[in-house]
């Protein structure tokens, strides 16, 4: 047996962290001649999907960081907050939730993360031939609790109906409007090393509770979605941490894909802590059985934030007395190097690279 050098040991592994961030800083290639479920999972096949096709035919130039919802600043000097989202989730009704609470929370949410007061949706309906009309009725009250609940009006919408076989019963668009309040920036630009990752409960909830509502595994477990709307959540945070630099509810690709998508923004490492990450057993339990990491399971009801270390006590504090923050959590910091990276330190004590996913293994879970 060879013995070798720590300082070599360490050039090596500095060499192999360099050729990775040079890779993922290249920009994404789309090598598919038909679109597959991975395009819209939210990870590297979306990425490369939406930059060959829609970037390319919309945007000139670099589009810098991609949020989820678009920053817009009006001649009197307001800003506004503007978002889209489609859903297609299957099964159309699911422990904790249905699409119609999806469609209200997704874009709430979207726009929340974004530092706005969300006001107003508009939501559009297609609609296959045959659809019961009670049903039909029941998501659109769903819709109407969600948005009355939230504090935001639905005030224009479209409604399409299609033939037998051209649509999966219904699928809803949604796209809002809100008002960012003076003074709050929330972007990848301010998170600095020392930061810290904190996220707002228990993560996986929603993917696991639409996987099992499907019927389609051998084993039943008592989960359900997370689905709510957070701008309640994020103004108490704000609150108590008025510094926050960052945002972003962790949904397709959970919070693994939105923390390599920050790493990416920022040039910056994040390095989670496994032992920190707060999974309930029971989802933890599932995903063990079908060999997904809980990191890549979607939530619909969490969020995500980057706050500076002196406020970080006080917005976890902050969020544990809110209804929907109760496990609410430190997992991690913001370093400068390994630059552009996501680490896990693991509960062996060792360490390893979360790497943003080709597709999702949940798919159509929202």
């Amino acid at each position: 047996m060879v013995d070798v050098p720590a300082a070599a040991s360490d050039d090596r592994e500095s060499a192999v962290l360099d050729r990775i961030a040079a890779f993922r800083r290249r920009r994404p290639r789309l090598r598919d001649d038909v679109v597959t479920l991975a395009h819209g999972a939210g990870g590297k096949a979306s990425a490369a999907l939406v930059d060959a096709v829609f970037l390319d035919a919309f945007v000139d130039g670099d589009p810098g960081p991609l949020p989820d919802a678009a920053t817009l600043r009006l001649s009197s000097g307001e800003r506004l907050a503007f978002s889209t989202d489609a859903f297609v989730v299957k099964p159309l009704r699911f422990p904790g939730g249905s699409i119609g609470h999806l469609a209200v929370h997704g874009t709430v949410n979207d726009l929340v993360a974004q530092g706005a007061e969300p006001a107003w949706l508009s939501a559009a309906f297609v609609i296959e031939e045959g659809f019961p009309v009670d049903e039909l009725r029941a998501i659109a009250r769903d819709m109407a609790s969600a948005a009355r609940a939230a504090g935001v009006g639905i005030v224009t919408g479209d409604t399409k109906v299609v033939g037998r076989g051209a649509a999966d019963g219904l699928f809803v668009t949604t796209s809002g409007v809100g008002v960012i309040p003076p003074g709050r920036e929330l972007d990848p630009a301010s998170v600095r090393p020392g930061d810290v990752v904190v996220v707002s409960g228990t993560i996986g909830d929603h993917g696991m509770a639409v996987m099992l509502a499907r019927g389609d595994l051998a084993f039943d477990a008592d989960i359900s979605s997370d689905t709510a709307a957070l701008n309640d959540l994020v103004a108490v945070l704000l609150g108590a941490a008025p510094g926050t630099r960052w945002l972003r509810d962790p949904t397709r690709g959970g919070v693994g894909t939105i923390c390599n998508e920050l790493a990416n923004d920022t040039g910056l490492a994040v390095v989670l802590d496994e032992a920190a990450l707060p999974v309930h057993p029971t989802v933890a339990g599932a995903c063990d059985l079908l060999g997904i990491d809980p990191l890549y399971v979607a939530n619909e009801g969490k969020m995500v934030a980057v706050v500076p270390v002196e406020e970080s006590e006080a917005a976890v504090q902050a969020l544990r007395a809110h209804p929907l923050g109760g496990a609410a959590t430190a997992i991690g910091e913001v370093l400068a190097e390994p630059e552009g990276i996501v680490v896990l330190r693991t509960t062996f004590g060792g360490t390893r690279i979360v790497d943003m996913l080709v597709g999702d293994p949940l798919p159509r879970i929202c």
